[in-house]
């Protein structure tokens, strides 16, 4: 299977190419500037444009891995519907044609006879990008193609794309926001356990030529299936429970942390509850950053920029999650409920519960159905976890506790009832 990774890997560089090249030609700009000025924006754009980048990178992915395997696109499900009405009020759905040529007739219907856009997106769409890793030419590992299922986020934080902030200064390596929050996600996992098998992130803007102006990317990828665990990254130069580098400095400490206590960072949303904030500074001291999107503060706890990502909310979803959580499968960590953590309580040992993505909520609708209801908790190794939840419970009382899962969604998530529907996924996933 790892030709299923190889091709998972080129098609999200394909995808992170479209992204890349909506930003910036001319043609595609213009209707991203068209989105940021909300209301005031041109009427006769009725499509949302952020939204058909969005179908139009999930229908790459769907329709690349359909060509490579065949029977595996009815088992690839995303955030997207393809479904679209124009100013006509024509119901069209946005599918690849065969051809450059009938894909852009078929986006000018969408964009209301925007042919210039409708034939640079096509253009983009169909071109063929070259990408491979030769770690992988070597990993033999078999994993029958009727198990597998896989989860799409085609740009996760679509708010910081749209915005495009492009000087935007990391705190110790974590963007609080901008084009570097930006990620591709493809999950794999498993459809009778659950369990996530494969992911792979792929942040389209990493850096920018200062000539140019064009943006690179990177890719982190991550196999774990029946004792075999791979993933893209080197080992940490930390050891558990020590921190990282990029965590922080004993200047920052606020002397919260008792003597010897282990020092844990973490990323958490900027609408985290006010209750959990106030346990992870007394755990974590001055080390708690602030970053978007739920694919990039994954891709922290992957790269090593923070220990643990902590979100209380239930407004994650199971796109977001599945990619990053197999890459920490495959590196020794994981993505665990964090309700059912703290239900539990803190005991060493013990399974802890870890977020699975073949069974919806019972009783949810729409995207609600796919939810990460109990809240998550990313982490980088199940020792690192277990002492950090030990601290974490210490500084958060019950009568603290996070809100239930119906409590109101962050102020920098979408609620779940203005989401869209998960193109293709079960029909009892639509609102």
């Amino acid at each position: 299977m790892s030709a299923v990774l190889q091709e998972l890997l080129r098609v999200s560089e394909k995808a992170a190419h479209i992204a890349r090249a909506c930003r910036q030609q001319d043609a595609l700009f213009q209707l991203l500037i068209e989105e940021k000025k909300g209301g005031e924006k041109n009427k006769k754009f009725a499509v949302d444009f952020k939204t058909l980048a969005d179908v139009l990178v999930q229908e790459v992915i769907k329709r690349h891995m359909e060509s490579k395997f065949p029977g595996l696109e009815e088992k690839i499900f995303g955030e997207e519907s393809n479904e679209f009405t124009n100013a006509l009020g024509e119901m069209i759905v946005l599918r690849l044609c065969p051809t450059e040529e009938g894909t852009a007739e078929l986006l000018s219907k969408v964009l209301n006879g925007n042919q210039l856009a409708a034939g640079a997106l096509a253009k983009v769409v169909h071109e063929d990008v070259a990408f491979t890793d030769p770690a992988l030419d070597s990993v033999q590992v078999t994993i029958p193609q009727d198990t597998l299922a896989i989860w799409v986020d085609p740009i996760d934080s679509t708010h910081q794309y749209i915005q495009g902030s492009a000087d935007v200064e990391p705190r110790h390596g974590v963007f609080p926001r901008g084009l570097p929050c930006v990620t591709i996600l493809i999950g794999v996992y498993d459809l009778q356990t659950g369990l996530p098998l494969m992911g792979v992130i792929n942040q389209p803007f990493v850096s920018q030529d200062p000539v140019t102006l064009r943006w690179e990317g990177r890719r982190y990828w991550g196999l774990s299936y029946m004792g075999t665990n791979i993933h893209s990254l080197l080992p940490p130069v930390s050891e558990p429970q020590t921190g990282h580098p990029g965590s922080g400095s004993q200047a920052e400490d606020t002397g919260s942390q008792a003597a010897g206590a282990p020092r844990f960072s973490a990323v958490i949303s900027s609408s985290e509850q006010e209750t959990v904030q106030a346990a992870l500074a007394r755990v974590c001291g001055g080390r708690v950053f602030h970053a978007a999107g739920a694919g990039y503060k994954g891709l922290c706890v992957v790269q090593g920029l923070v220990d643990v990502y902590v979100f209380s909310y239930d407004t994650t979803f199971k796109w977001d999650s599945c990619a990053p959580h197999a890459i920490l499968r495959a590196m020794g960590g994981g993505m665990v409920d964090f309700q059912g953590c703290l239900a539990r309580g803190p005991a060493s040992g013990r399974e802890w519960p870890q977020l699975l993505y073949h069974v919806g909520n019972k009783g949810a609708s729409g995207v609600d159905h796919w939810a990460n209801r109990g809240g998550l908790i990313a982490y980088r190794s199940q020792q690192q976890l277990e002492t950090f939840l030990s601290l974490l419970a210490q500084h958060l009382a019950p009568a603290d506790a996070p809100a239930p899962a119906d409590a109101p969604a962050p102020a920098d998530a979408p609620a779940p009832a203005d989401a869209p529907a998960p193109a293709d996924a079960p029909a009892d996933a639509r609102a």
